[in-house]
């Protein structure tokens, strides 16, 4: 059984609320919805028989201004899954034919994440052999190259070992042998759209026929040691049980999270960019749907991977996007905008709050931070009037505020330490007051 699915089991749809209450503020509605989609996969591990076959995802289509949690919301909940999970702008693909990425990629890439995760799983599972190996490597470059007994050298290995474990040798230079493969010539294939994937191939099917050299290198035992329990850790690592359960685990706990996907929406006519865009809905329609993709470790089912569309919608309306492809994004999701009170929240609540980054950087110099709670509100209410002036960023227009309240600070912090400043209203109504008193500055800075 896989760690995805233990990790789903123990994780009731008010628990993954709680765990993304963490992170993000507001949006319930979104959060039961996709606390309800993931725990819905476990649910359907658990059937038996032909009707587990017949039970797809119910895939999201989230609908709101930028800045509100979309991404943070899918992220973190594929997160909380240790489920492969891959971000991807729909506007970055186009149909086939087109010079461009084709739509087939999304789920190379996610299997290449998959891959890169089970295989970082595995590492950990072998590291410790992996390393008592490499400090065998290391001891046998370090004794002399004869002993006269056997007894003499087991005796002298155990020395060494004790050495090194204590961290005696770590600055002692030693001659050892790393293993590599020769590098091939470059491959430059100039083409169409989809011919990448060609190189690709043809670049891993030369690194196979290329044998493994030895390069003797002169290195700190510190260094030598880390290099050495990499290179053991790979060879105890079954890369073909990996690219297994990595399969698997893409098929049957794999998040797609498409934004941008308002941008691919036709809005009438019949000629000109639409037709494009219309392209590669069509395209994007038989992944969603269910298809079988030729990756670089396998065919991948895409029928089980839970897809979440993300847009604004400000122009476009979903009903926009064709027939088919709505009516794979059966749960629509309408997020909020963002409040002042969410701004206050939002730089104060969550555990990897904005302020609280402050704090922790600046504390690393010996300067010692701290938010009032009317200065919070203040850098809340200054954002929020920011957005409703200008562009409608969300509360990524909180990064800019914060920012430039704290840059004097941020910049002669290694000067002034060790102090405690206390941030007041005035300090930040200090600090913005040039910018805010003159709108064509307002418009470039913040």
């Amino acid at each position: 059984m896989t760690n995805t699915i233990k990790e789903e089991r123990e994780l009731t749809p008010r628990e993954i609320v709680a765990e993304l209450n963490k992170y993000i503020v507001g949006q319930d509605k979104a959060k039961r919805a996709l606390a309800i989609a993931l725990r819905n996969r476990w649910r359907r591990r658990q059937l038996k028989g032909p009707l587990k076959d017949e039970v797809y995802p119910k895939n999201i289509l989230m609908i709101g201004p930028t800045g509100v949690g979309k991404t943070e919301l899918a992220r973190r909940l594929a997160k909380l899954a240790k489920a492969p999970f891959i971000k991807v702008e729909a506007t970055k693909f186009t149909e086939v034919g087109y010079v461009g990425r084709d739509v087939e990629s999304i789920i190379k890439d996610l299997t290449y994440v998959a891959v890169q995760m089970v295989r970082d799983e595995e590492e950990k599972k072998v590291l410790a052999r992996a390393r008592e190996l490499a400090e065998i490597r290391i001891v046998e470059a370090l004794l002399p190259k004869s002993s006269p007994r056997v007894s003499y050298e087991e005796e002298t290995k155990e020395k060494f070992l004790k050495m090194l474990r204590e961290g005696l040798l770590n600055e002692r230079e030693i001659e050892i042998e790393i293993e590599f493969k020769e590098k091939h010539p470059n491959i430059e294939i100039l083409a169409a759209s989809g011919l990448e994937e060609v190189e690709m191939q043809l670049r891993e099917m030369l690194s196979s026929f290329l044998p493994f050299r030895a390069k003797r290198r002169r290195l700190k035992v510190k260094e030598a040691l880390e290099i050495l329990t990499k290179e053991e850790a790979t060879k105890l690592i079954d890369m073909d049980k990996v690219i297994r359960e990595a399969i698997q685990r893409t098929e049957s706990s794999g998040i797609v999270f498409i934004d941008e996907i308002d941008k691919i929406a036709s809005r009438g006519g019949g000629a000109g960019p639409d037709v494009s865009r219309e392209g590669v809905q069509r395209d994007l329609l038989p992944i969603v749907e269910g298809t079988t993709v030729n990756t670089r470790y396998g065919l991948v089912r895409t029928d089980y991977i839970l897809f979440i569309g993300s847009g604004a919608f400000h122009i476009a309306k979903p009903s926009d996007l064709i027939p088919e492809l709505q009516g794979r994004f059966p749960i629509r999701v309408e997020l909020d905008p963002l409040t002042k009170e969410d701004f206050v929240r939002i730089l104060t609540e969550p555990e990897n709050a904005l302020l609280k980054q402050y704090q922790a950087l600046l504390a690393t110099e010996g300067v010692s931070i701290e938010f009032t709670q009317e200065s919070i509100y203040k850098m809340a209410q200054i954002a929020y009037e920011i957005n409703q002036k200008m562009e409608n960023i969300g509360a990524r227009r909180l990064h800019t505020v914060v920012e430039k309240v704290l840059e004097d600070l941020s910049f002669d912090a290694p000067d002034i330490a060790p102090t405690k400043i206390v941030i007041t209203p005035e300090f930040v109504r200090e600090k913005l007051a040039d910018i805010l008193e003159k709108e064509e500055l307002m418009k470039f800075i913040l």
